[in-house]
């Protein structure tokens, strides 16, 4: 395992992807074979970062010299994984799909709610996506560690984000020496560097080995050192390099599968980072209010609840209010806290492409926004705001329109049009660019396909 990893970083590699990125500008759609979109995420890669000389990146560079980018893609609220992945694909805002959390907030009367990430795509996902569509096209497609994804039937080979040791790709790659049994049985307990190879090395092989037509693909090292570090430290700066090898493991192996000539990079993130100096507890606040039980340092009841998302935060009633006054004496403890930018009716939450609570019990009945340096956390003890320590020194979850949430974008490969730069974009607009891309279409959508960027039109 350990030499075929070193072997990525290799002078010789960096020299076959250098070729391989040149080769793939150079080509136009045709008929010579049928289209091939391999689409990276790298998690909390901070649009700013492409144009910073100081940060080490000569793959995703030479990608963007051939082909387009954005100064900054505007992200969807909540600016969070989850919900900007589903509107990748979706090409519509949470208003629409309904991701609003990493996972299915699941309530019930009088405790607090909880997230559930492993729920089946059809149960958190209500639009169709561009994976629905290219393979009801005929067209393969192919997912390593995407998210709101679990149970797609429309996933032709997939290596999840808690891979299955029986999972057919698993197996092929335990078979080749490429991962250890051992290694896939116990995955989420190893650090997020070695999951990152592993993922590279899982989408790497479906390439070489399957070909399909759409790949998504998604790495996560970033987006863990900035919450734990902070964003702009020698630690991100690693961490960007880190994953820098890892998109050229990906360009090679594309050549390496014979699909260089037909293939288009769409290599993006789902949200900037923020640096953390102080930290919001509400429901510390709503305790003293006498709005939540603890018991053992734990929430055993509760009538109001509040849920981060990091830079916002919702405000969840667990029990009827048909007077407001239990909304009511929630809005009352939290005014005046340090920190807290603004709240938020649901009335409002169409402006942010976010659903009511009427129309999705995902969100809550009131949205908080945090202030430049401050985030929210869930605990309900100690002081209402205290100092931000190592491991929430970094936070994302703000407002789509912070500058610093703007997410990573570059395109390049078959059908792309060399040295385009794009003032601004936003996340749904990649689900129509990479249905044209495939040849397929994707109807009702809040984005648009991104003309400018694409060759002929």
């Amino acid at each position: 395992m350990r030499y075929r990893l070193f072997r990525l970083f290799s002078v010789p590699l960096l020299l076959t992807v250098s070729a391989t990125i040149v080769l793939i500008a150079q080509t136009r759609p045709g008929s010579d074979g049928a289209n091939h979109v391999v689409i990276i995420s790298l998690d909390g890669f901070m649009a700013s970062a492409l144009f910073d000389e100081s940060v080490p990146l000569p793959t995703l560079r030479r990608l963007a010299a051939h082909g387009a980018v954005a100064r900054g893609m505007r992200p969807v609220n909540p600016t969070v994984t989850w919900a900007n992945h589903t509107s990748m694909v979706t090409g519509v805002t949470p208003a629409r799909h309904g991701v609003i959390f990493n996972g299915l907030l699941v309530r019930a009367p009088g405790v607090p709610p909880h997230v559930e990430p492993w729920r089946d795509r059809s149960e958190m996902v209500h639009a169709p996506t561009l994976y629905d569509v290219a393979h009801a096209r005929g067209l393969t497609t192919a997912q390593v560690d995407w998210v709101a994804i679990w149970n797609a039937p429309t996933v032709t080979w997939e290596f999840r984000e808690r891979p299955d040791p029986q999972g057919a790709i698993a197996r092929e790659m335990i078979s080749a020496g490429l991962v250890s049994q051992e290694a896939v049985e116990n995955f989420a307990e190893r650090n997020i560097v070695f999951r990152d190879h592993v993922w590279a090395a899982a989408a790497a092989h479906i390439l070489r080995e399957h070909r399909p037509h759409l790949m998504m693909f998604h790495l996560l090292t970033l987006d863990s050192v900035q919450h734990r570090y902070g964003p702009g430290t020698l630690a991100a700066t690693s961490a960007m390099a880190h994953l820098d090898g890892q998109v050229a493991t990906i360009a090679l192996a594309v050549e390496q599968a014979g699909l260089a000539a037909r293939t288009t990079f769409v290599i993006v993130s789902d949200h900037g980072f923020k640096t953390v100096r102080r930290q919001i507890m509400p429901n510390a606040a709503f305790l003293k209010a006498g709005l939540l039980e603890v018991t053992e340092g734990k929430v055993t009841s509760a009538q109001v609840y509040l849920m981060s998302e990091g830079g916002t935060a919702l405000v969840y009633l667990t029990v009827p209010d048909p007077d407001g006054r239990l909304l009511a004496r929630a809005r009352s403890a939290l005014t005046g806290i340090e920190g807290i930018d603004a709240i938020i009716d649901p009335s409002d939450y169409g402006a942010y492409g976010l659903p009511t609570p009427n129309a999705s019990d995902q969100m809550g009945a009131l949205m908080l926004t945090a202030k430049d340096g401050y985030s929210f956390s869930t605990a309900a003890h100690g002081e209402v705001v205290a100092d931000a320590v190592e491991g929430s020194l970094g936070a994302h979850g703000y407002l789509s329109t912070d500058p610093e949430l703007q997410a990573l974008f570059i395109a390049s490969g078959r059908g792309i049009k060399a040295g385009v730069t794009l003032d601004s974009m936003r996340t749904p607009d990649l689900a129509p660019t990479m249905a044209r891309l495939l040849g397929v279409e994707l109807n009702d959508v809040d984005g648009r396909v991104l003309t400018e960027i694409l060759a002929g039109e």
